[in-house]
């Protein structure tokens, strides 16, 4: 998203796309949704998704069919802040799933507290084709960006061109 305003595009959707293209060559005619519609991850996520050449389907909670929708993608980024929202179910077998969720439940059913995401890991990473755990998958690609934005920003300060990381 930075150049033709000179903006930064925002750390966490820079580092999904960094790990949907591990696993995708090409992006081209590709469904992807994108669940949750904030300034700093759901709606630049799907322009980037839209600039890789995807079609994308934004949708919240107050979307209707969600989970239809949601079935419909090949690649699923869910950035909704509800813990084990997306289902198994859901799901399209094969389909790439990012979940950048990251919520605390106090009992995660043996007693002890942790950090979910925003998808059912364990269901539905039998079915998809790859998925990024919660915690520890989104989490440090968004500080790698952080710290390329920060560069970004000085070289655009002191006058330099657009650094290409």
């Amino acid at each position: 998203m930075a150049g033709a305003q000179d903006a930064l595009t925002p750390c966490t959707p820079q580092g999904c796309l960094r790990l949907l293209k591990t696993v995708i060559d090409d992006f081209h005619g590709k469904d992807a949704t994108v669940i949750g519609c904030s300034n700093i991850v759901g709606k630049p996520m799907a322009e980037l998704l839209l600039q890789q050449g995807c079609s994308v389907t934004s949708v919240h909670h107050l979307s209707h069919d969600i989970e239809g929708k949601v079935r419909a993608a090949d690649i699923i980024v869910a950035a909704a802040a509800s813990p084990h929202l997306v289902k198994a179910n859901w799901v399209k077998p094969g389909a790439v799933v990012i979940d950048v969720g990251i919520n605390r439940l106090r009992d995660l059913g043996n007693g002890k507290s942790g950090i979910v995401g925003d998808v059912n890991f364990d269901a539905v990473s039998k079915i998809a084709s790859a998925i990024t755990p919660v915690p520890g998958g989104v989490g440090p690609l968004t500080i790698s960006y952080l710290l390329v934005n920060t560069v970004r920003a000085f070289a655009h300060q002191i006058g330099g061109n657009e650094l290409q990381l």
